[in-house]
């Protein structure tokens, strides 16, 4: 519910630039009329008037724009944050002992609390795990993952899989070290992450996510028939699933930008 209402606001601010880029345009579009009546028959200090006025509105305006554009990136961080802490969740379960199990320590529903009108104060970094603790040691790279610090998170993961080469979370590792190179454009390198997953695990959850990365860093590297077989791979392996449906809506998207021949 949290994230289709962010996916709301992020859907009502990006229509809102828009509309204010719109009216912005409108209004600069009488401006321009106004300075080529002005050099006719009417009386100059109205039309001087008239121009200051809507000079002011149009400045106005471009500042509420850009107030907009920055709620939408703050709803866009958002929406991100609650996605990586959801999937980070979903990791550890996976990295349990079984679906029947008891929950993890930081699984577990807080113990009720008096409430409080102070804000609570910003989490405490995590500290760096013991020796031996890969489930502590996964947390403390995937928490620079969420704050959107990629470098720091590529250097934990890369420390954790020198560490935990074969350890169960691993393929887990292996995949957002390769999404921390991908959102930072680093495309060659994430492609080799995605790759080495799908060598060792071809069989993970991780791996329709990494055949689809994997097709896509492929694009972003210009390697548009290479890019152009792997996500025709992704809809044949996983027909009706949202890797699929993505894979689908990129491949029409270079044919309509004829990225492919």
């Amino acid at each position: 519910m949290k994230t289709a209402a962010v996916t709301l606001l992020a859907a009502a601010l990006l229509a809102s630039p828009l509309a204010f880029a719109q009216r912005a345009t409108s209004l600069a579009d009488r401006v321009a009329a106004l300075e080529a009546r002005a050099s006719g028959d009417q009386n100059p200090t109205e039309l001087v008037n008239q121009m200051t006025q809507l000079t002011a509105e149009v400045k106005n305006l471009r500042g509420q724009i850009e107030e907009l554009q920055q709620q939408l990136e703050q709803a866009k961080q958002s929406q991100r944050a609650q996605y990586l802490d959801l999937s980070g969740r979903l990791d550890r379960l996976e990295g349990g002992t079984g679906s029947g199990s008891a929950p993890m320590a930081s699984e577990a529903p807080p113990p009720s609390a008096p409430v409080s009108s102070v804000p609570d104060a910003a989490p405490a970094p995590r500290a760096a795990p013991a020796a031996g603790d890969e489930q502590g040691a996964y947390d403390y790279a995937f928490d620079a993952l969420k704050t959107g610090d990629y470098a720091e998170a590529a250097r934990r993961l890369r420390d954790f899989l020198a560490t935990y080469p074969d350890g169960a979370l691993a393929p887990n590792a292996l995949y957002w070290l390769g999404e921390s190179y991908y959102v930072t454009q680093n495309y060659q390198l994430a492609s080799a992450q995605f790759r080495a997953l799908l060598d060792r695990y071809p069989s993970h959850d991780k791996a329709p996510g990494a055949l689809l990365k994997l097709g896509l860093t492929q694009y972003g590297l210009r390697q548009f028939d290479a890019a152009d077989a792997t996500l025709r791979a992704v809809l044949r392996r996983y027909p009706g699933t949202d890797v699929a449906r993505i894979a689908d809506d990129r491949l029409r998207a270079m044919q309509l930008a004829g990225d492919r021949y």
